[in-house]
């Protein structure tokens, strides 16, 4: 986000993200409003009473971030104001993962779902995954459940082609495509960290009907607890989790955009990839 003011035309041009920041409209509304006084204020002085470096002071306290000069061909403004570039990437890249909807990713990759909890189900009757669940730590869990999380992600991103790439050699656009790649790791993330959960939750119910506590201990030789089912749910989604990235290859392209991008986002970069070709 950027603000320019100009005291000698009492103007203020503001740039705003395309793709939402976080509250961006908000924040925006308040900064112009604020800057638009600030200019009342030194023009009713008849600008004699404020000098140009408390007017840079004034302005910046609306905006977080730093002031320059303003370039040359900007047209009179004389301040310009630019937040901070970390932060504002920060916030930009948030807004970028919200606007895309990762929660979608739940009911558009239906062929991925059903092929995951069909492994789940599977699995849940397993005696090997049993003795493997009731012999695991919590740190070699936590190992499988990135594991497999981190399959699915790069199997969408390879198998769809959503990595983007930068069309020229120049910083700006390796920086926009490096901006478009952590949207999309983060999207996909998101969604794929839900249906994880929602994985979890099924299994455990699977688990807590079908197997049976006299079977398990005759078979593992030990008693079914509650952290039993639990352990056991937890490794059943993670090995679900990989054949649903198996199961995502029955998706088409299209579906897996679908899910990983909001529509303006779609149209976007289908006007990036026209542009490059």
């Amino acid at each position: 986000m950027m603000l320019q003011a100009s005291t000698r035309d009492r103007a203020v041009v503001m740039s705003v993200p395309a793709v939402a920041g976080m509250r961006s409209r908000r924040r925006a509304g308040r900064m112009v409003t604020a800057a638009l006084h600030e200019l009342a204020r030194i023009h009713l002085a008849r600008e004699g009473t404020r000098s140009r470096d408390e007017t840079v002071v004034a302005l910046q306290s609306l905006l977080p971030g730093r002031s320059q000069d303003a370039p040359v061909g900007s047209q009179g403004a004389d301040v310009r104001l630019v937040a901070r570039p970390v932060r504002g990437r920060i916030r930009l890249l948030l807004g970028m993962v919200r606007a895309n909807e990762p929660w979608r990713l739940l009911p558009d990759l239906s062929r991925a779902m059903v092929a995951a909890l069909a492994t789940g189900a599977i699995a849940s009757v397993n005696s090997t995954i049993w003795m493997l669940a009731g012999s695991m730590s919590v740190g070699r869990l936590t190992v499988a459940t990135l594991g497999s999380v981190a399959l699915m992600v790069g199997w969408l991103v390879v198998d769809a082609g959503l990595w983007h790439h930068a069309s020229d050699g120049r910083s700006a656009d390796k920086e926009k495509a490096a901006l478009y790649n952590a949207s999309t790791l983060l999207t996909l993330g998101s969604g794929v960290v839900i249906c994880y959960a929602a994985l979890f939750v099924v299994n455990l119910l699977w688990a807590l009907f079908v197997v049976d506590a006299g079977v398990y201990h005759s078979v593992t030789g030990q008693s079914a607890s509650t952290s039993t089912y639990l352990a056991l749910a937890w490794l059943v989604a993670s090995v679900a989790t990989a054949g649903g990235a198996l199961g995502s290859s029955l998706e088409s392209d299209e579906a897996i955009r679908a899910a990983a991008y909001s529509k303006r986002e779609q149209a976007r970069l289908e006007a990036i990839r026209q542009a490059d070709s």
